[in-house]
């Protein structure tokens, strides 16, 4: 039986946490995860409670026992990448030739401009906002 499984939580969790849920979801226990990355079972109990951080070829070595990818490992959902509708979309333009690739990247630079000009106004304006009323 597959358990449901809860996406808020697992956007929180950080390193240690996700390490564990990964491994219990995979049904190993430490013991059998520190055999399959290479790594002693002291280490893997010390990074799931936070005393230790691996190193990044430890990180490796966990991520391929765990059949993840690193990021999916070190950082929480929202963390990296594209959601899911524009990873769709990054696939796509992949298939472009490099013209189209080019035009598609110019795109993506300007709104990217667009929405970091924006977020400095917004910013620049609360602490101007803060300022004012410190002021009276």
């Amino acid at each position: 039986m597959i358990a449901t499984f809860d996406w808020t939580e697992w956007l929180a969790m950080e390193f240690p946490q996700r390490l564990a849920e990964l491994r219990k979801g995979r049904g190993l226990t430490q013991q059998a995860l520190a055999e399959r990355a290479s790594v002693h079972v002291t280490q893997i109990n010390r990074y799931e409670t936070g005393d230790s951080q691996p190193t990044l070829d430890v990180i490796r070595r966990l991520a391929l026992a765990l059949a993840v990818s690193a990021d999916e490992l070190i950082f929480g959902k929202d963390e990296r990448g594209p959601d899911e509708d524009l990873r769709l979309q990054f696939e796509a333009i992949c298939q472009f030739d490099e013209e189209d690739k080019d035009l598609a990247r110019g795109l993506l630079e300007g709104l990217i401009l667009k929405h970091q000009a924006k977020q400095s106004v917004m910013r620049h304006g609360a602490r101007g906002a803060a300022t004012t009323k410190r002021g009276r």
